[in-house]
């Protein structure tokens, strides 16, 4: 019977992935305390032996050898002691064995619900220890099943829920399925850690740049925000620390490529990569593309920017359901109104601040001789929005975009080599 014990012992550390010390300690604890209640009591200083080998119990009660008893439950007279040890003497501690007859047996019926208990603490305190450490990392996970909103999920033997807050629109979830999750915070509650998960969170985005595009994670790229409306459309502004680097073309990648690995792991969410200014005015102005803007005004004390554009692009400004500008004013920091032009207070009629007419002319896609906008949007479905991410590309390179033939390809180079 005993060694059935062990061996249930050996199953379950390998089951839960515990250390098979504490198990064993748990154990020990359980029949302690088994022990006492059965036999003596709670006063007793008990301890116990296992034995893995011969499968054996044995309990002994823990007496110090002392002159004058103060307390029977854990003094012994020097006389008592030496019929246990013969040479027993003031000071010493001795274990007498008390072993009840079959207490093999009564004590794992007695100290079940005991070590089930210990057990659980054990495995909760690991798991708190193990995940505490990962927290802000991205982890790899199995969809375990789906039931109604909630997504049940497998991180190294442990389940965790993913809520239906932290899910993405209209992404569905099956058993069996791989994806990345973000874990946020690990909290320890009564009933064990409760894992913080989640695929809406924007360091989500953040940590699979970093996995896909070395140059963020050599620090040659620098990711200053990130604004997301998960399963829709994400912002993010990069700089470089290497004026060799092209941020942009770093993220986005020869036709696309790796900002399309990020969107197809994010269920088709649109990202927009745009480069990040130490000028407010120029920073909202790009977090607002494609809009074209007339004029910004900006409150700094309350963080506020009004933009004035034209009739036209106000749609483009705002966006579908007001994405863009929503998408722009997480991304800017700054509370952003779109107004119309006519509306432009008096002695601000001035033209917002406009880069040179030759960065205009690399950065517009549409400023292309030949280019039209057919091909733009064909380039666009690959994240190519500006002519610096077409420098380098050949014309084979080009007209394996879906949307772009021959003729169009070479027409694109052709204009590419006459931007100053």
């Amino acid at each position: 019977m005993q060694s059935n014990f062990f061996a249930a012992i050996s199953q379950l550390c390998d089951e839960k992935n515990l250390s098979r010390d504490v198990v064993l300690e748990t154990v020990k604890a359980a029949l302690r305390a088994a022990y006492r209640k059965d036999y003596g009591n709670r006063n007793q200083n008990v301890d116990v032996d296992l034995d893995e080998k011969s499968g054996n119990i044995t309990v002994y009660l823990v007496k110090d050898v002392v002159k004058e008893i103060e307390d029977e439950d854990l003094d012994i007279l020097v006389k008592d002691a030496q019929q246990y040890k013969k040479d027993a003497k003031e000071g010493d501690q001795i274990r007498i064995d008390v072993t009840p007859v079959g207490y093999g047996r009564i004590a794992a019926q007695s100290a079940k619900q005991v070590i089930i208990q210990r057990l659980q603490e054990a495995e909760r305190d690991l798991m708190y220890q193990t995940f505490k450490e990962r927290e802000d990392e991205l982890l790899n996970a199995l969809v375990h099943r789906v039931e109604r909103d909630q997504v049940f999920i497998d991180l190294d033997k442990v389940t965790t829920i993913l809520t239906r807050d932290q899910q993405i629109p209209g992404e569905r979830y099956f058993g069996g399925q791989r994806i990345k999750i973000y874990l946020d915070k690990v909290i320890k509650t009564t009933k064990g850690p409760q894992l913080l998960i989640s695929r809406t969170h924007p360091n989500l985005v953040r940590k699979l740049l970093e996995l896909e595009i070395p140059e963020i994670k050599a620090g040659l790229v620098e990711i200053k925000s990130i604004a997301r409306l998960p399963g829709v459309r994400c912002k993010i502004a990069v700089t470089s620390t290497d004026p060799k680097v092209d941020p942009i073309g770093s993220c986005v990648g020869q036709k696309g490529v790796r900002v399309q690995n990020i969107i197809e792991e994010l269920n088709g969410e649109r990202i927009d990569v745009i480069q990040w200014e130490d000028n407010m005015v120029k920073f909202i102005e790009a977090a607002l593309a494609p809009a074209k803007i007339h004029r910004i005004l900006l409150d700094e004390k309350t963080k506020r920017a009004s933009v004035y554009v034209n009739p036209d692009q106000r749609p483009l400004a705002i966006g579908k359901q007001g994405q863009n500008v929503r998408l722009a004013s997480n991304l800017t920091g700054y509370e952003i109104d779109i107004l119309d032009v006519k509306d432009l207070p008096e002695g601000a009629t001035a033209p917002a601040p406009e880069a040179p007419k030759e960065r205009e002319h690399v950065e517009k896609l549409e400023n292309l001789e030949g280019v039209t906008p057919q091909m733009i949007a064909s380039l666009a479905a690959v994240n190519i929005t500006e002519i610096e991410q077409l420098k380098g590309l050949t014309a084979k390179d080009l007209s394996s975009i879906d949307g772009i033939d021959d003729e169009a390809a070479a027409t694109i180079v052709s204009a590419i080599r006459k931007v100053k």
